[in-house]
């Protein structure tokens, strides 16, 4: 594309809008300038509709296909004014819930005061036959946000960030949020908002904040505490802290060190000696791994003076169960009879899942009120199949949303409002951070039972801190290590290949029988050609098994073998573009009828149906996976089966949402497939190392197909560390914290 770097300035209206990408806000626009012309402008526009009056600036290029467009650098934006441009750009259905005939009637009755009735005065939309109070008030309310999105939405993308971030902010703070971001932009790199700190400070930078400004310095110490967070750690050394933020924002670190003081007596940050370390936490962080510590101190401290008849009750359990525990197995059910708490860690094949219904089966012979758990929806599906009993996500057993002003998660389960249960068997405890275990103690009751199961050897929650390990590590907590391999599992080359790679032994892969296949690609696109026929025809053709059934996953999400572009191509393969399919494009991803799609934040407050429109619970939450049944694109909304439980998007919500027909084995921990295809490639270090290799491998229930280079795969096995997490439940356990000097 060929560009006069000339600066031009041209006003008009907008006359139609060919391409609108609504995540990043660039648009494509039919423009009628004053003179007479019409010319193609095209540049970051957000929600510009027809009937707008626009002043650009800019520069003309050559498309060597669509001609001469102008690319416009900067865009004042008035809504239309004459009754005509009003009637266009509502009729255009820019406003949900005002299409063409209800467009006509407004102007008609309104005329040129149409837009400022529906922003100030929506009492007087009733006047017009079939606008009801409430519908007045719906579509007053969907106009406002919208102008004050867009006008914040514009404030932003003159400092040239994504109008995504300017979505979430007004999601959060409504009507205040364009002031709050001009008093401080340092909020929109919060937690909850997700801009980069780079983003928020040449925002703040370019509205005369200085560079050594005391609202800069502390937005970079908590940016950095929150952005490690992300990385697991729970605090950051004090020294460390001070010399990363002194560094991030180029002052001197004598200021970094004075703003942390500030910020450490106002409480946002707390400082205490772990170990032998002075670690700075978030003060949240620092709340929640305190009391995790103290309660599961009190709780380990509780042993059963009395107990039942053991023996008998074992036997008893053996019997009803159809199963001759092995001594381990035994062992984890006399802990769980004599302590209040406990963690049981194994690999696969080692016998958890009969431990737990062995569990089960003992309180409900105590008559205890046993709650089952996980941290994932897929999770907690595969732990009820294999119990028989009702397992819910943490977040749904703690009946998880957000506070009013939509800044925080709450949990209406907490110490004043406890769950009315007298047992809890959390599953999968790997993948539990330090907060989301926090918020589940504080829900117990005081005499609650809680047993901790899971691999201690998989990877570590997302989230902040090792919590499973901690607890195991520090040997305060009464544990048992399942170690036997049982008959049924000892012959599958799955279970054999994953104790393997966790001992840091190299299988033969290229020994393929059973259940687990390597095919060796050393070429990427060759690996991508063998993974979509794999999933598309092979599999399904010659072993019967269907798509459905079958996960790919992958250690990234970038390059040739990353899920984000094997899942372009497995759609193309297994769900592709047909005339009765509806579809919806949103950035430069298509969700079309048919589409395995993953929840990729949670959302608290969704809605979910049956079948039959019955509510039947609210919530969503990050790696909850589900199909898209239908899109109505008059409504603009789009509807996604999880798990026979519905839930209604609108187009503006596609954000939450990805494909996943491959996903990472971050993403895919905690669930269990039928099928199971790996990518082994190209990837990031610490994206190839020994535990992303045996949680992938431990995913699949009957079949693993591996797909790629050996040689990357035996690094993976060598490499057996991951980064250090900076988390302290480990050393508070074991009595190892103190007030820092």
């Amino acid at each position: 594309m060929e560009e006069n770097r000339s600066q031009t300035e041209l006003s008009g209206s907008i006359d139609s809008v060919i391409y609108q990408n609504e995540e990043n806000g660039y648009a494509i626009l039919r423009m009628d300038v004053d003179d007479g012309s019409q010319v193609t402008v095209l540049g970051c526009i957000p929600f510009a509709a027809p009937g707008e009056l626009m002043t650009v600036s800019g520069s003309w290029v050559r498309h060597p296909s669509h001609g001469e467009q102008f690319k416009a650098e900067f865009v004042e934006r008035t809504m239309p004014e004459s009754a005509d441009a009003i009637y266009q750009y509502l009729a255009g259905r820019t406003v949900k819930g005002i299409g063409p005939a209800t467009a006509s009637m407004l102007v008609t009755r309104f005329g040129i005061d149409t837009l400022n009735v529906l922003e100030y005065h929506p009492e007087k939309l009733c006047e017009i036959k079939g606008i009801s109070p409430q519908k007045a008030k719906e579509m007053s309310a969907q106009f406002r946000q919208q102008a004050g999105l867009r006008r914040l939405i514009e404030f932003l993308a003159a400092g040239s960030i994504r109008p995504v971030i300017a979505v979430r902010m007004y999601q959060y703070y409504g009507e205040c949020a364009l002031e709050l971001v001009q008093e401080n932009p340092y909020i929109l790199a919060s937690d909850m908002i997700g801009a980069t700190f780079a983003e928020a400070d040449a925002l703040a930078l370019s509205h005369g904040f200085s560079g050594d400004s005391p609202e800069r310095v502390a937005a970079a110490l908590l940016f950095e505490l929150a952005y490690n967070a992300r990385g697991g750690h729970c605090f950051i050394p004090r020294e460390k802290l001070a010399d990363a933020t002194a560094q991030l924002i180029a002052v001197d670190r004598s200021l970094a060190a004075a703003s942390l003081e500030l910020l450490l007596e106002s409480g946002e940050i707390v400082c205490e000696q772990v170990a032998n370390v002075q670690g700075c936490y978030l003060s949240r962080l620092h709340r929640d791994e305190t009391y995790t510590a103290a309660r599961l101190l009190a709780m380990a401290a509780e042993e059963y003076r009395y107990t039942p008849d053991f023996a008998a009750i074992t036997a008893q359990i053996e019997s009803q169960l159809g199963i001759q525990f092995a001594a381990q197995q035994k062992e984890a059910i006399e802990l769980a009879c004599m302590h209040q708490v406990i963690a049981i860690t194994g690999g696969p094949g080692t016998g958890k899942t009969t431990s737990i219904r062995a569990i089960l089966a003992l309180f409900e012979s105590l008559r205890l009120d046993t709650q089952l758990a996980a941290p994932t929806g897929r999770a907690a599906k595969r732990m009820s199949e294999l119990t028989g009993q009702s397992a819910q996500t943490i977040h749904r057993l703690l009946e998880a949303g957000m506070s009013e002003d939509h800044q925080d998660i709450i949990f209406h389960r907490d110490e004043e409002d406890p769950l009315t249960c007298d047992a809890v068997i959390l599953d999968e405890c790997s993948m539990v951070d330090i907060s989301l275990m926090s918020a589940l103690l504080r829900a117990l009751p005081a005499e609650c039972r809680l047993i901790l199961v899971g691999d201690a050897d998989q990877l570590p929650s997302v989230g902040p801190g090792s919590v499973f390990s901690d607890i195991i590590r520090s040997a305060r907590i009464p544990t048992i290590r399942l170690t036997e391999i049982f008959r049924q599992s000892a012959g599958s080359s799955i279970v054999s290949y994953a104790h393997a790679i966790n001992r840091g032994e190299h299988p033969s892969l290229t020994r393929n029988q059973g259940d687990f296949f390597f095919l060796r690609r050393t070429d990427p696109a060759h690996a991508v050609e063998t993974i979509v026929e794999l999933c598309a025809r092979r599999l399904p053709e010659n072993m019967g098994i269907p798509a459905a059934e079958i996960q790919v996953l992958t250690p990234t999400r970038r390059h040739e073998t990353g899920s984000v572009a094997l899942n372009i191509r497995l759609q193309a393969a297994l769900n592709p573009p047909a005339e009765q399919k509806k579809e919806r494009k949103f950035g430069e991803t298509v969700f079309r009828e048919g589409d395995r799609v993953m929840q990729i934040r949670n959302n608290y407050d969704m809605v979910l149906k049956t079948a039959s429109g019955a509510a039947c619970g609210t919530g969503v939450f990050n790696g909850d996976v589900g199909q898209i049944v239908s899109i109505d694109l008059s409504a603009e909304t789009l509807t996604i089966n999880f798990d026979e439980k519905y839930a209604t998007y609108s187009f503006d919500m596609l954000g939450e949402l990805e494909h996943a027909w491959a996903m990472t084995v971050h993403k895919a921990q905690g669930s269990e497939y039928c099928a199971v295809v790996l990518s082994v490639g190209r990837a990031g270090p610490m994206l190839l190392t020994r535990s992303v290799l045996y949680t992938a491998v431990t995913r699949a229930k009957s079949l693993l197909i591996a797909v790629g280079d050996e040689e990357i795969a035996n690094s993976m096995i060598d490499r057996q560390r991951q980064g250090r997490r900076y988390c302290g439940l480990r050393a508070r356990l074991c009595g190892e914290c103190g007030v820092a000097p």
